[in-house]
């Protein structure tokens, strides 16, 4: 089933009544019987009852008695590499977490590539929630996922439990715990929206449709971004965008591994420079490597590369001197030091020397955004100068340069990225 949809082909036919979807229709539970046994039983049966198959599977750390899970914690423990025995005699929190937080997604990994998994579901608090949404975002984008969370509100936990991944979730406000009339309608309208997620036809991009590509975006650079993804478009390609803040490229690198983009338009890879600094917008350490690896063209450009965007709590002395751009009253741009910009070329370099496919970097030479034009303060083509002096030397000979007499938000400059686009892709 799932190599079909990866293929493009929409499963299941829509010519089949719902009632034949639906009876084919699998759905994994993720939950920790011990502590939410009660209140997932029900959901499954209520999942049952509209027609689903729920595939039950206990993430319990602790629990002594019998369960009746599909899969058990015994089953989830031996495919993280341990037992149930040496999970519950250990001390180690963190240790054994994270052996059944692998184990759990080798299962749910190794379930959608034998066609025997449409959905995910999970219910807990805080620790069931963290561990059953890592195990969710184990499976690719595409494949519905929901969270039941009491603790979805809480701050900084619902960044945590969506990170990277295509995850819904359904803040129940009560506890988790007991079966009151208030918590069977929060279960019963997450099954029914499970339901609803997984009974349509799904169809992921047809490869007779063009190429998919897969461009980074930011405010400061948006109007490139558009021209770009419009052209593309017009080309009969499909231009997918990414919010290049931090958390939509780590997403984007992910996807790329998945093997779902032909192309990559990189204008906005200022997260290679904000993971070296430990700033707000870092893309984590394999930013800008998944499509050398894969192969894939990449265009790479410098929207906010020359920029920085430290947690103003974390500001060092020098950066309240430094030359800046407020962007609204919550955020403010910093302006990287020639040395700390010479920094960034080196890892772009790093990073792309080991591309297997083909690679045009292109530099706009009147600024890297609107941020970046003149009157701003920031504004500094001659300090970007030492950006592109640093990223030439070892770079590899089959990687070009191309500098274009335009600021990033001109239409000449748009116009040189999809022209060296489409000769590329």
């Amino acid at each position: 089933m799932m190599a079909e949809w990866l293929a493009g082909e929409p499963f299941p036919s829509s010519a089949r009544s719902v009632d034949q979807v639906m009876a084919e229709k699998t759905v994994l539970i993720i939950s920790t019987l011990d502590t939410k046994g009660v209140e997932t039983y029900y959901l499954r049966d209520k999942l049952e009852s509209l027609g689903l198959k729920p595939l039950l599977m206990d993430i319990s750390m602790r629990g002594e008695g019998p369960t009746r899970a599909d899969i058990t914690p015994n089953q989830v423990a031996a495919a993280g590499g341990s037992s149930i025995e040496a999970i519950r005699a250990s001390a180690e929190r963190s240790r054994i977490t994270n052996i059944t937080i692998a184990g759990a997604s080798r299962i749910a990994v190794e379930r959608l590539a034998q066609g025997g998994l449409d959905g995910v579901i999970g219910m807990g608090g805080s620790t069931g929630s963290l561990m059953a949404t890592e195990v969710m975002r184990a499976l690719p984008f595409g494949i519905p996922k929901l969270m039941i969370s009491s603790t979805a509100a809480l701050p900084g936990l619902s960044t945590r439990y969506i990170g990277t991944g295509d995850i819904a979730l359904f803040h129940s406000v009560i506890e988790i715990s007991g079966l009151s009339d208030l918590l069977k309608n929060v279960i019963d309208r997450a099954a029914h929206a499970m339901a609803g997620m997984v009974q349509g036809t799904v169809t992921l991009p047809r490869a007779g449709t063009g190429k998919a590509i897969a461009i980074t975006m930011l405010g400061p650079c948006e109007q490139c971004a558009s021209f770009v993804r419009t052209a593309l478009e017009q080309a009969g390609h499909q231009a997918i965008g990414f919010s290049a803040a931090g958390i939509g490229d780590r997403a984007m690198e992910e996807m790329i591994t998945q093997g779902l983009f032909q192309g990559v338009i990189d204008l906005a890879p200022g997260g290679v420079g904000e993971h070296v600094f430990g700033f707000m917008r870092d893309a984590g350490p394999n930013r800008m490597e998944s499509a050398g690896r894969a192969g894939i063209p990449q265009i790479i450009s410098t929207c906010s590369v020359n920029h920085m965007t430290p947690a103003k709590s974390r500001y060092k002395p020098d950066y309240h001197e430094r030359r800046k751009y407020d962007l609204d009253k919550y955020r403010t741009w910093i302006r990287l030091s020639p040395n700390e910009l010479r920094q960034v070329a080196a890892a772009f370099r790093e990073k792309l020397n080991g591309a297997k496919g083909p690679v045009k970097v292109l530099i706009p030479l009147k600024g890297w955004s609107s941020v970046d034009a003149p009157g701003n303060a920031t504004y500094d083509p001659q300090e970007d100068r030492g950006f592109v002096e640093e990223l030439r030397k070892g770079l590899d000979p089959r990687i070009e340069i191309l500098e274009v007499n335009a600021n990033m938000e001109d239409p000449e400059f748009a116009e040189a990225v999809v022209q060296t686009s489409l000769r590329l892709l």
